[in-house]
């Protein structure tokens, strides 16, 4: 009667949703403030004052046309912002022309695969990585093909790497900071991915793309700094959002930027604008362009992750568990203390911990910890933690 395909995913549906239900059932029993819900990343901090206060003007201004349709890609002068932040940050020439504005990340992501991917075609990534990939690149017919990292760094393998590369890949994604492990990919290792992609297109005589979701680009940690792609690939084409950096995870604001040095560029972001329509977003919410148009060099304060990473990381790994220290984002991926890891989260919900197995992210054997949660419930925690590895000593 529906979608065969549709019902088949509801029944492997997301563990980080299946968690966060879970902790909602377990609230209504035992009460909110006995249970440890790492689950979901839903940012806390609320917006900066700047972006607030530009929202206000927005709402009152007596600007005409400000809520009528609009072209495709979004506010030229919106776009045209963007372009010249990101100009600044890579050396690379942008104008608004190569930025189109979305419905955040996700949509970004959806308006570039239908752009680019033919039928059976490949995108390649590096596990740990957002499971949500594997629907996307599906919706447009096709084929993601996640690659294992270092487990002592979880950066790409580029032995791996180069025998994953076939003449079916159309592009590579990156994600960093990386969701789940808050890991920033060096910039050596990512000039290393780059020549190693030139003699692969070479070989292939074809054009892979590196697309870079990069919605925590600006929760970084340690004074690190996340290497510009647009600077290293010439055919990097960036999707972000802001919904980490200024806090609106629920606006669904983003864009995408394509290399100038993309050949055939201007035909790419007329394809990008078209599928913005097509896909039936039409075009990023008016008022929020116009927002984080006038808000790009504010940021939300990065310190409460901060403090919340390292208390958490101090006392897991005093408690055992192993954990590469994330760089950036607002996740912990420590290694689960059985080899079944959806077994692990299962037994800790038995100390009403919530967490998400390392499975659900293509790489069984961890468990994933959203710590962008109140920081009372971390201290709280800690108890339940013991207890969990009592039980496995």
């Amino acid at each position: 009667m529906f979608s065969e395909k549709v019902i088949t995913s509801l029944n492997k549906s997301s563990w980080i949703r299946a968690m966060f239900e879970e902790g909602a059932r377990l609230s209504q029993k035992y009460g909110e403030e006995n249970v440890y819900d790492f689950s979901i990343g839903n940012p806390y901090a609320e917006p900066p004052l700047k972006v607030v206060e530009t929202l206000k003007k927005y709402i009152l201004s007596d600007e005409k046309g400000m809520h009528r349709y609009m072209s495709n890609a979004g506010f030229s002068d919106v776009r045209e912002k963007i372009a010249k932040s990101l100009e600044k940050e890579s050396g690379v020439a942008l104008n608004a022309n190569h930025v189109i504005m979305t419905v955040g990340a996700a949509g970004g992501l959806n308006v570039v695969f239908k752009s680019l991917l033919n039928p059976g075609e490949e995108v390649l990534t590096f596990a740990p990585y957002f499971v949500e990939y594997n629907t996307y690149v599906d919706n447009h017919g096709g084929k993601l093909v996640a690659l294992p990292t270092d487990p002592a760094t979880f950066e790409p393998d580029l032995a791996i790497l180069e025998k994953g590369i076939t003449p079916k890949t159309k592009a590579i994604l990156i994600n960093i900071p990386n969701n789940p492990t808050g890991v920033i990919y060096s910039e050596e290792k990512l000039k290393a991915m780059d020549q190693l992609i030139k003699r692969k297109e070479s070989e292939y005589n074809t054009t892979i793309f590196i697309l870079s979701d990069q919605p925590y680009a600006e929760i970084v940690y340690d004074h690190m700094k996340v290497p510009s792609l647009l600077a290293i690939f010439d055919n990097a084409i960036i999707v972000n959002s802001f919904s980490k950096s200024l806090g609106l995870a629920g606006e669904r604001i983003g864009y995408i930027a394509a290399s100038s040095r993309i050949k055939d560029v201007d035909l790419l972001c007329n394809a990008l604008a078209l599928c913005n329509r097509t896909l039936g977003f039409v075009n990023a919410p008016a008022l929020f362009q116009k927002v984080v148009g006038d808000t790009l060099d504010a940021k939300v304060d990065i310190e409460g992750y901060k403090k919340r990473r390292d208390f958490l990381y101090e006392h897991l790994t005093k408690l055992g568990f192993e954990c590469v220290k994330p760089q950036g984002a607002f996740y912990l991926f420590p290694k689960a203390l059985i080899a079944d890891d959806i077994e692990f989260v299962k037994r800790a919900t038995k100390y009403n911990l919530l967490l998400v197995p390392g499975s659900g992210f293509g790489c069984p054997g961890y468990f994933r910890m959203s710590y962008c949660v109140k920081f009372g419930m971390i201290e709280r925690s800690i108890a339940a933690f013991e207890k969990l590895v009592e039980e496995f000593k």
